[in-house]
């Protein structure tokens, strides 16, 4: 197949301006290139992409490809994860991973909880803090746990978040809102394991991958899997590949991410975060139904090495899955897409 590649590259976010942690969750050139190697090593001929901005243009020149690899993040909003995947629906390409309602949701931590919590499955209770007026409602017992409500790669979490007293509620809340212009979730902070479970299918086809915990090491930033544990996970983290077949917390944990997959729509692969409560119970902390694929760096790519599965077959399981949407949203006809806009 002649298969696009469409991300976002730290490197040109960077050169234009934009911080570092903004850019944050956006790929290296690295990660492009080792999902080159993969596609081709599958007989398929690639193409870069690059941005949904790049992708309009090249959609509305008249290019097009049989499916498209799709890892952009998109840069503001709730729904720039999206982006790309409701102009591929508009012109009827196949893509990889979530469609656009999945992807809008998932980033949306509090939606996503509802969704779940209405599935009957385990997520920390919760509240949302849009202005500071809204602390008065928050009724959980502390500690706490706040976070931005709509970022990833641990944005906004740091060895502060963990919240003891309303006096640091408040203040926490007000820093976030200031700092990142969108509400912050605020949980029943969860005191036990932290486990990641990669998942590869769709649907009934869906499985667990396996499962990845992480240790904080003793110099790491305390409670929690933060912006810098992350950034300089090789000094700071310890990964450990636990066998659900020997752990029945693990087994726990892939059975519930497994529910959460399906029931919020994810697709061809992804990662379920999760982590256990004081009674041991794994609570589903967040989904990423686009995952970091590193072959070296990233959560997924880790867990499939651990379980014997190479770089190459993972991508290749992916764009396998994907394939097989292919012809399933026609485009729109050609009279609309190059209709001028109606005078009136």
């Amino acid at each position: 197949m002649h298969v696009g590649l469409t991300y976002d590259l730290r490197d040109d976010y960077l050169a234009a301006g934009y911080g570092e942690e903004e850019t944050a969750e956006f790929d290296r050139i690295s990660t492009v290139e080792a999902l080159e190697v993969a596609l081709r090593a599958g007989g398929h001929r690639t193409e870069r992409i690059g941005n949904a901005a790049r992708l309009a243009r090249l959609l509305t020149a008249g290019r097009r490809w049989d499916l498209v690899f799709n890892i952009a993040e998109g840069l503001h909003g709730i729904g720039r994860e999206a982006q790309v995947p409701v102009l591929l629906e508009l012109y009827g390409i196949a893509y990889t991973f979530g469609d656009p309602l999945t992807m809008s949701l998932t980033l949306h931590k509090g939606m996503t909880k509802r969704v779940l919590r209405d599935a009957g499955l385990p997520t920390p209770a919760f509240a949302e803090v849009a202005r500071l007026e809204d602390l008065a409602g928050v009724d959980l017992p502390y500690p706490l746990f706040a976070k931005p409500i709509a970022e990833g790669t641990g944005k906004g979490i740091d060895g502060a978040s963990k919240l003891r007293t309303p006096r640091e509620l408040a203040d926490r809340c007000a820093a976030l809102l200031e700092r990142f212009r969108q509400p912050v979730l605020v949980e029943t902070f969860l005191p036990g394991r932290e486990l990641t479970v990669g998942i590869v299918g769709t649907g009934e086809d869906a499985r667990a991958l396996g499962t990845m915990e992480v240790v904080l090491l003793p110099q790491a930033e305390a409670d929690a899997y933060t912006y810098v544990n992350k950034e300089r996970c090789e000094e700071l983290i310890e990964y450990r590949f636990p066998l659900a077949a020997a752990d029945p917390q693990v087994a726990t944990a892939e059975r519930t991410a497994l529910a959460a997959w399906r029931v919020l729509g994810c697709r061809d692969a992804g990662r379920v975060d999760l982590r256990a409560d004081a009674r041991g119970e794994p609570q589903i902390m967040e989904l990423n139904p686009l995952a970091g694929l590193h072959p070296e760096h990233s959560d997924l790519p880790m867990i499939a090495t651990a379980r014997g599965l190479p770089y190459a077959d993972l991508i290749g399981i992916i764009v396998e899955s994907a394939a097989r949407r292919r012809g399933e949203i026609p485009p729109l006809r050609a009279e609309l897409l190059h209709a001028d806009p109606d005078p009136a």
